[in-house]
C-alpha cells in the first residue's frame, strides 16, 4: 500500500490544504494539539501513520485509495504504473525510463528520488514517498502508455530508412524564416555538417552546436517537445532539461508572430528556455556561458 501526505491527498482530491485539514478533523481522525496536527486512534484504524523527516518532523501519511465519503475505501480507483512497469512495457529498464521521462520535463531527480513537475502533473502523473525510506517516486495512470509524447521517444530511436534524395543548402536566413513544419525539413534538409557530426540547417546553429560541444555538453538538435503541439527547439541539453532557440530573422514580421507563438507555448509548460540572437553569435563565447550558468550549468 501507498501512502501520501495530508497535502499530496489534498492536490489529489482538488481540496484546498487547510479545508482538508478541517474535513479531517470534523471526523475525528486527527487533533490539534501544541500548534501541530496529530493522528487520533480513530485516524490511526483509517489507516493514518506518523512519519519523520529531519528537515520538516513529524508529519501524517494516509493511504493513497483513502476516501472521506461515507467513511469508505475507494475500491474502484484505478491502478497506477510504476516506472518499473511502464519500462517492462518498453523493454527498457526502470533507471532509463526514469531518464526518458526526465527529458520528457515529466519528473525532476531530487535528492531522495524523483518528484513530479507541472508537465507530469497535465498528464495525470502523482507523486508519493516510500513509506520507510521517505524518498520520493511517481505513479502514472494506465492511459500514460497511449500518450504521444512518450511514444514518439520510443519511435524515434528506431533506425530510419537511408534516404538517396539530395537538396540545396539553405542560405541561414531561409533557415530562421521558415516554420519547423516537415514540409520545411523535406524542403530544406540539415546538410551541413558540425564537429560533433550533427547535420544542421544554417551556418549560425553550426556555430552553437560546436560551442556545446567545445563545452562538452551532450545535446540534441531539433527536439521536439514533448507536448501535443508540434513544436521542435533548435537545440536541446538533457542533462538540465534545458531548450535553446537561435532567433536570426528579426526583422521579419512573419518571424516574430512564430516567434510569438513559441515563446507563448514555453510558457505555458514552464519548460528551461535559452535565447539566442544574431548579437549574441557574433561572441557566442562571451554570451552563451552567462545563459547556460543560469540554469546551473558551468563550462568555465
Amino acid at each position: 500500500m501507498e501512502y501520501i501526505s495530508t497535502t499530496s491527498l489534498s492536490n489529489e482530491l482538488d481540496i484546498p490544504t487547510n479545508e482538508l485539514f478541517s474535513k479531517l478533523k470534523s471526523l475525528a481522525w486527527i487533533d490539534r494539539k501544541n500548534d501541530k496536527w496529530v493522528l487520533t486512534e480513530l485516524g490511526k484504524q483509517k489507516g493514518g501513520q506518523t512519519r519523520t523527516n529531519p528537515k520538516f518532523g513529524e508529519y501524517i501519511v494516509w493511504p493513497d485509495n483513502i476516501s472521506l465519503d461515507n467513511d469508505q475505501q475507494a475500491k474502484d480507483k484505478p491502478k497506477l504504473l510504476n516506472a518499473t512497469t511502464i519500462g517492462k512495457h518498453y523493454n527498457i529498464s526502470s533507471q532509463r525510463l526514469n531518464l526518458v521521462l526526465s527529458e520528457l520535463g515529466w519528473i525532476e531527480k531530487d535528492l531522495a528520488g524523483w518528484t513530479i513537475t507541472k508537465l507530469g502533473k497535465s498528464v495525470g502523473g502523482k507523486q508519493y514517498e516510500h513509506e520507510t525510506s521517505g524518498g520520493t517516486y511517481v505513479l502514472w495512470p494506465g492511459h500514460i502508455l497511449e500518450n504521444k509524447s512518450l511514444n514518439e521517444v520510443f519511435k524515434e530511436s528506431q533506425p530510419e530508412k537511408e534516404t538517396t534524395k539530395v537538396a540545396p543548402v539553405p542560405t541561414q536566413q531561409q533557415a530562421v524564416s521558415q516554420p519547423t513544419s516537415n514540409n520545411f525539413r523535406d524542403k530544406f534538409p540539415a546538410t551541413i555538417r558540425t564537429r560533433d557530426g550533427h547535420m544542421v540547417r544554417s551556418r549560425a546553429e553550426v556555430i552553437i552546436d560546436n560551442a556545446l560541444y567545445e563545452y562538452k555538453l551532450a545535446h540534441a538538435y531539433e527536439r521536439k517537445l514533448p507536448i501535443e503541439e508540434d513544436l521542435y527547439s533548435d537545440f536541446y541539453i538533457p542533462s538540465e532539461n534545458v531548450y535553446i532557440e537561435f532567433w536570426g530573422m528579426e526583422n521579419d514580421p512573419k518571424y516574430l508572430e512564430r516567434k510569438k507563438v513559441k515563446l507563448e507555448i514555453y510558457k505555458k509548460y514552464d519548460f528551461k528556455l535559452i535565447e539566442i540572437t544574431d548579437e549574441d553569435i557574433l561572441n557566442l563565447d562571451d554570451h552563451l556561458p552567462k545563459k547556460l550558468l543560469k540554469f546551473g550549468i558551468k563550462v568555465y
